[in-house]
């Protein structure tokens, strides 16, 4: 039996209408986000050592893993990790002003929230072709805002992924077309601050 195994959305395919829209979700999850678990099990087949690991150690020890399966493993388990914690970092009837601890430090950062969604949304749409906009937090224990081509990840640099915007076209393109000024705007009002204070605080 695989290791990796799609996880179920948090919420109803509809629940975060009008914003995400049913249709694009659907295909979201159940295709896109299904094919990189897939695609991650083969790769890890015949490596009894590495398919017990969870995903997340598997990307934060890429140089452990053979050269055969280490790009396979960096887009398809990068994949999984990546829209797993999209997923949990929504809900209905969430967005507004973050509180608590993080938003003590996106104001100690970026000076109040609304300047954090102007630069947010500015690396979001330099981001060229497909890939992810994060906001991580450091060693050090700062906040910042970055970018990731493809599926790459933070954890794989040592980081911890504390938000994250999907802007391949794929996650939007259904609702938005090439807007992606627009999805990036109406996926504030999904984001799920409660979760990005536990993540924040760990």
């Amino acid at each position: 039996m695989p290791k990796h195994a799609l996880p179920p959305l948090p919420y109803a395919t509809d629940a975060l209408e009008p914003f995400l829209d049913k249709a694009t979700l659907e295909i979201h999850h159940d295709k896109h986000h299904k094919a990189y678990v897939d695609h991650l099990n083969e790769a890890l087949e015949g490596h009894p050592d590495l398919e017990g690991k969870s995903v997340e150690d598997l990307l934060k020890n890429l140089d452990a893993l053979p050269k055969s399966i280490r790009r396979k493993v960096i887009n398809n388990g990068g994949g999984h990790f990546n829209h797993t914690l999209f997923w949990n970092l929504m809900g209905p009837r969430k967005g507004g002003n973050p509180k608590g601890k993080i938003g003590d430090a996106l104001e100690k950062t970026f000076g109040d929230f609304d300047t954090f969604k102007a630069k947010w949304k500015e690396s979001a749409l330099d981001l060229f072709g497909s890939g992810w906009t994060f906001l991580v937090k450091t060693q050090d224990g700062e906040i910042e805002i970055q970018n990731y081509a493809d599926q790459e990840c933070p954890v794989s640099k040592g980081l911890r992924p504390l938000l994250l915007l999907d802007v391949w076209e794929h996650a939007y393109y259904l609702k938005f077309q090439n807007r992606r000024p627009e999805w990036i705007d109406a996926w504030w009002n999904v984001v799920n601050w409660d979760v990005v204070n536990t993540l924040h605080s760990k």
